[in-house]
């Protein structure tokens, strides 16, 4: 016994998988709509085939059924076809069309009848009528044409009149141009981070753009004009951004409405204070910003954009230079107390590196901070680490794939030709963060700054001879030169004493003239005493060379004088000289503290007395005892030019 169960077949809900991406999102094939399934349901109707062929089919195959049987296989034959209706109906127009051209033809080869028109006479053409009737239409039209355009000048120019602020979407392109902007429902969001340069920091910079109202318009504020840009009428102010460069519109009200969030609003800056232990290293006043500062609500867009962009990316940089801090590990451990990061760049110096915002909402009056210690070339270099950083991960080195994940750095590509080895395959994936750089960079500040003072200080102090330092201009941020001269005025032919001075983070290394280099460290003091050394070698070197240009004989020298009371800085040295006959020498002695000695001898001597033991003449030529020469009383205005009257009057005496 057979039971009959309803079974109903639907299509499945979801659709077909159109695409899969490569995070594993799977993108579905949209539904079909009515016409397009229609359309499909129909490229399914087989033309090719009629309900007689099918009949008379399964008549043959079954011509012992009887005639019931037949009508009850072609009602369930017209029973699978739902389109033969409309098949019938095609089939019919088609033998219709088919017999109409059969007549048309036969009517046409055997002239049964006539189609074609029949010639009517030409009507008179007159072309002068013809030609000022185009003439008169076409001014018409012109007329109505010139008419109309006129009509929407006049109109445009007084809306222009009239509007005190530029049209909406003129304003939204010129804010699409230089800002990123994408429509989420029926709102407009843009973006100010940095992840198109490469920024990895998580904290969204999304903003809001709207239509103002008419009450907004008239009581928003133009934006201030740039101290660059002239003073004349429709000058356009020119403001650069973090990551864009933009120009602003002329001094009008915007029809613009641009929402920031809070935690964006306001002015900020990094600050960097280098400060000794004894100073105070906290200041209360290092969060508050001049209260006259606008607020955002009063600041036309592009400022306030612009503003926002420089607020997240001292935040950005101030994070990550927090995060670098704390995981650093150090001799003296770096603190980050709240918005202030303190780490020890040398013995007894700290530089201190502050996060300063100011949403403009205090209502307070707060003087401004003082900032005269706070050094903007670090703060500079802060920006621009920061910067390198999201240029390198945006551009890495070649070759890289063009889609995928990134390999390993050039340098480690090619680490099997080249042979490396485990240190050198541990050095390449070494690299220094921004606290340690600025850190190597402010220890570079403090040591050239100590340099200068010292040769300054020793420039003021030393009269003679002359020391004149050159410093290079083009210097590393980590590294920097300084070329030493000493001469004496109005002798710099005869003599001149040169040393370079390579200044490095807590190092100095001096390369003398005849090729000696010595090494100091941080302390000043070492600097101070080395230039003490070459200036009194300089002397006894230049007392050398002016005896050969006065043709005196040079007998000997020391620069390491074992003789006298030992000094406290360096050592004395020392030189001896004879006159052109040999009748007279003078001995030369420099000290690090008291100075310079002079003392002659004469030969021969004054107080030779020949006795029964020494009988013969010739002892008498011996040089006398030495006699300290009165240098102050001397007549000359430096060293070399005293030295020169005493060779002078000896030599003619």
């Amino acid at each position: 016994m057979a039971y009959s169960v309803n079974i109903s077949v639907e299509a499945p809900i979801e659709n077909q998988i159109q695409e899969i991406t490569y995070d594993g999102q799977e993108i579905y094939q949209a539904p079909l709509t009515l016409s397009e399934n229609l359309a499909k349901i129909a490229q399914k109707i087989d033309f090719s085939k009629t309900n007689g062929d099918d009949i008379t089919n399964d008549a043959t195959e079954n011509g012992d059924k009887s005639e019931e049987d037949v009508k009850d296989a072609a009602a369930f034959q017209t029973s699978l076809w739902p389109w033969d209706s409309v098949r019938t109906k095609l089939r019919n127009a088609l033998t219709e069309v088919c017999v109409l051209a059969d007549v048309l033809a036969v009517a046409k080869e055997k002239r049964y009848m006539v189609l074609d028109p029949i010639q009517q006479e030409p009507p008179d053409v007159k072309p002068m009528v013809q030609v000022y009737a185009r003439k008169k239409a076409l001014a018409g039209a012109a007329s109505v044409l010139l008419t109309g355009a006129e009509r929407l000048r006049n109109s445009q120019n007084e809306l222009a009149k009239n509007r005190s602020v530029p049209e909406f979407h003129i304003e939204l392109l010129r804010l699409r141009q230089n800002w990123r902007l994408k429509k989420v429902s029926n709102s407009i969001i843009g973006d100010l981070s940095y992840r198109t340069a490469g920024s990895k920091y998580t904290q969204t910079g999304m903003f809001e753009v709207t239509k103002a109202e008419d009450d907004e318009k008239v009581n928003s504020c133009s934006p201030p004009e740039s101290p660059n840009s002239n003073s004349g009428a429709g000058a356009l102010s020119v403001t650069a951004s973090a990551g864009t460069s933009s120009v602003v519109s002329p001094a009008k009200s915007s029809s613009l409405r641009v929402t920031i969030p809070s935690e964006l609003q306001g002015v900020a800056y990094i600050e960097v204070l280098c400060k000794k232990d004894q100073d105070d290293l906290c200041s209360p006043n290092i969060n508050l910003l001049n209260s006259s500062t606008s607020s955002n609500a009063d600041m036309h867009w592009q400022q306030k954009l612009e503003a926002a962009q420089n607020v997240l990316f001292c935040k950005e940089l101030f994070s990550q230079l927090a995060r670098e801090a704390v995981h650093l590990r150090a001799p003296i451990p770096h603190m980050v107390v709240g918005n202030q990061i303190m780490a020890t760049v040398l013995p007894g110096i700290q530089l201190n590196i502050g996060l300063c915002h100011s949403t403009g909402n205090d209502k307070k009056t707060v003087p401004p901070p003082q900032k005269t210690d706070h050094d903007h070339v670090l703060e500079h270099s802060l920006h621009q680490l920061l910067r390198e950083v999201h240029h390198k991960n945006t551009h890495h080195p070649f070759p890289h794939p063009s889609s995928g994940p990134l390999g390993p750095s050039k340098r480690r590509c090619i680490a099997g030709p080249t042979a490396a080895d485990r240190y050198e395959l541990i050095e390449m994936t070494k690299s220094q963060t921004l606290l340690e750089q600025i850190i190597q960079q402010a220890r570079h500040f403090f040591m050239r700054m100590r340099t200068e003072y010292v040769l300054d200080t020793i420039a003021k102090e030393v009269k003679d001879p002359l020391i004149v330092s050159h410093w290079n201009t083009l210097n590393s941020p980590t590294q920097s030169c300084v070329k030493i001269n000493i001469w004496t005025n109005g002798y710099d032919t005869v003599c001149r004493t040169s040393l370079v001075v390579h200044v490095g983070e807590k190092s100095l290394k001096c390369v003398c003239r005849d090729g000696r280099v010595m090494h100091m460290s941080y302390e000043p003091q070492e600097l101070r005493n080395l230039i003490f050394c070459q200036i009194h070698q300089h002397q006894i070197t230049a007392v050398q060379n002016l005896a050969k240009c006065m043709g005196w004989q040079f007998l000997a020298n020391s620069t390491h004088l074992g003789l006298g009371a030992v000094e406290p800085l360096g050592n004395a040295s020392s030189c001896i000289l004879a006159s052109p006959i040999g009748d007279r020498m003078i001995a030369v002695r420099c000290e690090p503290q008291t100075g310079v000695q002079v003392a002659i001898a004469h030969s021969p001597r004054k107080d030779f007395f020949p006795g029964q033991l020494v009988r013969e003449r010739k002892w008498e030529n011996l040089g006398g005892s030495f006699k300290e020469v009165r240098w102050d009383k001397m007549e000359g205005k430096n060293f070399l030019n005293k030295m020169e009257l005493l060779m002078a009057s000896l030599t003619s005496s």
